[in-house]
């Protein structure tokens, strides 16, 4: 079980704050740099020591995109699914990635290196279809070029050891 001093620390210097229960996504971010993702035994820390209810945290939590509820891989695949990506072949990408990751949306692969995600727009469409690693955007893709990029990303993990 990981160290829940930080976040307890970091809610307790909030405390005097007027409106301490309007933190709450201010704690839920902290608690998700500090473990990676969001714990429920992170989420019923914040439930005590915030004297929320953890059903009111869970809802917070699944409702924002941005916050994880299970670990996520050392590397984020998401593929731009907007208008411009999608009909230049996002889907046969994201399809691509699937098989070749062996994961479905969401999902991370059994070695933690990365996770997929779908994304809505990522503002290259000049380059469509796009996927995005990390903060790097790769254009003009093609199943193969797809392949080729996780392959690289594959064996710099193997290279760093």
């Amino acid at each position: 079980m990981p160290d829940y001093t930080e976040l307890k620390q970091y809610i307790d210097s909030l405390r005097d704050k007027p409106h301490f229960e309007s933190y709450l996504i201010a704690v839920l971010h902290k608690a998700q740099k500090l473990y990676g993702y969001l714990t429920l035994d992170a989420m019923n820390i914040i439930s005590e020591q915030m004297n929320i209810p953890t059903a009111h945290i869970w809802g917070v939590a699944t409702f924002y995109s941005f916050f994880n509820l299970s670990e996520k891989g050392k590397h984020n695949v998401a593929v731009c699914m907007g208008t411009a990506c999608y009909v230049k072949g996002a889907n046969v990408v994201l399809d691509t990635l699937k098989k070749e990751l062996g994961v479905e949306v969401g999902g991370t692969t059994e070695d933690m290196l990365f996770t997929l995600q779908e994304a809505r727009c990522v503002g290259a469409c000049g380059l469509a279809p796009v996927m995005m690693i990390d903060d790097e955007i790769y254009g003009d893709l093609t199943p193969d070029k797809t392949v080729e990029i996780i392959k690289s990303y594959r064996e710099n993990a193997k290279a760093a050891g």
